[in-house]
């Protein structure tokens, strides 16, 4: 089985889990380009490594920290000096540090404040006020930045730089709409939105009118396309599968998520991959 690589960026409903199953689902040409409408961690594309990809997301702050790192902004080394000096700082201070640090990324959006939050926030949850500023509270854990978690860090950048040299990726801070619209005629375009009818509170809000925008978008662009959503957990089913995705051929597989505020509503749920293609005469 190949490795999976984990990304800089940690965000909820990440796919790390999900991504052989994608990876073996996916009509990808070696040509073609893959196109992302809701990057989010970005952990699908990243280890589906195309030559090509448009990586597009609501979210400015995801859109900023990989443009940082494919511009030279943001290195390994950098991140290095970075998450010591604020790890030994959090150490120290603890609640204080981290709320300072929230303030001071709310006023000026530094790519690396992002990294620090993200990975020292309350259960790794990236969450936005309607002001679009970050209030995830704190996670609680001064001593988080350890030696070996830094490194751990500084590999998942090196790797990205690595990417970065070998492909040619976009990232752009867009609304999927546009996303898809230039999607172009050899583009394979891989979603995974904000799953309906759970709850959203990422960086925008997602509802009935949103899926069934998404869905004629897709039909009507002509090009292969992959749609990762929830089909059903303990309590019930996603109504949608079966008429607003009816037309789709499914593969699904378990998926158990440690997103919650309390560890009772850490559920295991069947995620569902939704394809215009039959995957099993695709390749």
């Amino acid at each position: 089985m190949e490795k999976v690589y984990v990304p800089p960026l940690k965000i909820q409903g990440i796919k790390t889990k999900l991504v052989p199953l994608i990876r073996e689902t996916a009509a990808l040409d070696p040509d073609s380009v893959w196109v992302e409408p809701f990057m989010g961690s970005g952990v699908v594309g990243f280890n589906i490594k195309p030559r090509r990809a448009l990586f597009a997301d609501l979210n400015p702050h995801i859109i900023a920290f990989y443009n940082a790192v494919k511009s030279g902004g943001i290195t390994a080394p950098l991140v290095r000096a970075c998450l010591e000096e604020q790890g030994a700082l959090l150490a120290e201070r603890g609640a204080d540090y981290y709320y300072a640090v929230r303030e001071r990324f709310n006023a000026y959006h530094n790519p690396l404040d992002f990294l620090f939050l993200n990975r020292s926030c309350f259960n790794g949850v990236v969450r936005f006020n309607r002001r679009g500023e970050f209030n995830t509270p704190y996670g609680h854990k001064p001593r988080r930045f350890s030696k070996a978690y830094i490194t751990k860090i500084v590999r998942q950048v090196e790797h990205m730089e690595e990417c970065l040299k070998e492909c040619d990726w976009r990232f752009v801070c867009q609304p999927y709409q546009d996303t898809i619209a230039a999607a172009p005629e050899d583009a394979f375009i891989y979603c995974d939105p904000p799953y309906i009818g759970r709850h959203v509170d990422y960086y925008d809000r997602w509802d009935e009118a949103s899926e069934k925008e998404l869905c004629r978008l897709l039909r009507a662009s002509g090009r292969r396309f992959m749609l990762s959503t929830w089909e059903e957990n303990r309590y019930r089913r996603n109504e949608y599968m079966d008429t607003l995705w009816g037309f789709c051929h499914k593969r699904g597989q378990a998926h158990f998520y440690h997103v919650g505020a309390r560890e009772a509503n850490r559920n295991a749920m069947l995620e569902a991959l939704m394809t215009n293609y039959n995957p099993a005469t695709a390749q």
